[in-house]
């Protein structure tokens, strides 16, 4: 029998009164990565990418967002209150300029905070600025709210959401999915509402958090976040790349956990390296 701990089992740490997040959290050195997961999901959906940071010696932490997996729920939702969140989680862990790796509905959670804090980069992946809920969503996910969400209980409807969900069938897409069963408890889908006509640009005018450098990905089946998308994202920043993997889905992170790691590892070092320059130039 294995004595080795799972990573992401984590520990329950109180960030506001009343509220308990669930957290995993490895020392090490810089970039410190921090993962936001997207909604209906939870910390385990970056599994792949942790564990991948972790090898790196990389100082890494990822988090249940609130309503979702074993952190508490809130009474009301707002990406304001997520992003309050997320800092008093850094602050408790003393981080201070993150490389902030956000998947779908967590992309807009990174571009809000990074508004207001320093970051090292921002990784954003099949996630955006504006368009983010194709039209078939919202009045779904309102049905699964008010109770369409049990049907998840049932066995074959559970197997063909998954079969649906993914065309890959790989040992670590199984296990993303069994991690990450859709929820059938109400908040994460009241969580998801302040995201429903979401648009970066009528929240701000400031500019300056264009010259983060950022990587984009993005995957061609994916019909909520597309290519061009993708590319439309990537132009809005003076340093940016966009990696499309033609293959991948919406749960890219894991249906290519390597190619996603390798481009990360490989963003990671240009982009220190860039900075390295650039501090050498101030000189």
């Amino acid at each position: 029998m294995s004595n080795t701990r799972d990573l992401l089992v984590g520990e329950s740490i109180q960030l506001r009164r009343g509220a308990l997040f669930q957290v995993c959290y490895t020392p090490g050195k810089a970039p410190s990565l921090v993962f936001v997961h997207g909604g209906l999901g939870n910390r385990f959906n970056w599994r792949s990418q942790y564990e991948f940071a972790v090898a790196q010696g990389w100082e890494a932490i990822a988090y249940d967002l609130a309503g979702h997996g074993q952190s508490e729920p809130y009474p009301r939702y707002s990406i304001g209150r997520h992003c309050r969140d997320l800092s008093r989680l850094l602050d408790r862990f003393h981080i201070q300029v993150p490389i902030l790796c956000c998947h779908s509905y967590g992309v807009p959670i990174g571009l809000e905070w990074a508004k207001r804090h320093p970051v090292s980069g921002l990784i954003l992946i099949c996630g955006g600025t504006h368009n983010l809920d194709p039209w078939w969503e919202i009045p779904l996910m309102k049905f699964l709210t008010w109770g369409g969400r049990h049907f998840y209980r049932l066995p074959f409807v559970k197997t063909f959401t998954e079969q649906i969900s993914s065309t890959h069938s790989h040992e670590i897409i199984q296990q993303f999915l069994a991690e990450a069963p859709i929820p059938v408890e109400v908040h994460p889908y009241l969580a998801l509402e302040p995201f429903w006509g979401y648009n970066f640009f009528d929240r701000s005018s400031s500019t300056k958090y264009l010259d983060i450098p950022i990587l984009v990905i993005t995957g061609g089946q994916d019909t909520t976040f597309t290519y061009q998308m993708g590319e439309n994202l990537a132009n809005h920043f003076h340093h940016s790349q966009h990696l499309h993997i033609p293959h991948a889905g919406h749960l890219v992170i894991a249906e290519f956990p390597e190619i996603v790691n390798r481009a990360i590892a490989e963003w990671i070092i240009e982009a220190i390296s860039a900075a390295e320059s650039q501090i050498q130039l101030g000189d």
